[in-house]
């Protein structure tokens, strides 16, 4: 689980450049300013659970390791592609109904956080 928090949250930072430059370039005059919120939005959710996912790899490698680290690896990995990706899909193509699958995501990550939470307190 460790290897997989570091890869997915290195590449979640890569792509989340990528598509932020994407965004900020190549869709500028493409997207209305609402969808251009969105596409925003779902930059920094990838962008900040990237770096948890860094984060949870790098405290595994330091021995905290059981259930509530693993929870939270799966929650943020899962709920970062669900939250973020359905918001891109949102932007990009203007389908509305995605919006109904975001919050999906949204929960998983709070679940990440909270299985966090539960194992640094526990020590």
């Amino acid at each position: 689980m460790t290897q997989f928090a570091l890869v997915a949250g290195s590449l979640y930072g890569l792509i989340g450049v990528l598509l932020g430059a994407f965004g900020a370039h190549a869709l500028a005059a493409r997207l209305s300013a609402d969808m251009q919120a969105i596409w925003h939005t779902a930059v920094q959710y990838q962008f900040y659970h990237a770096l948890a996912l860094l984060a949870v790899g790098l405290l595994a490698r330091q021995g905290m390791t059981g259930a509530g680290v693993a929870t939270a690896t799966v929650c943020f990995a899962v709920g970062t592609l669900i939250f973020s990706g359905s918001l891109y899909v949102l932007a990009f193509s203007g389908i509305r109904w995605l919006g109904a699958i975001t919050p999906i995501g949204g929960v998983l990550l709070i679940v990440g956080w909270a299985a966090l939470l539960w194992s640094i307190v526990r020590g």
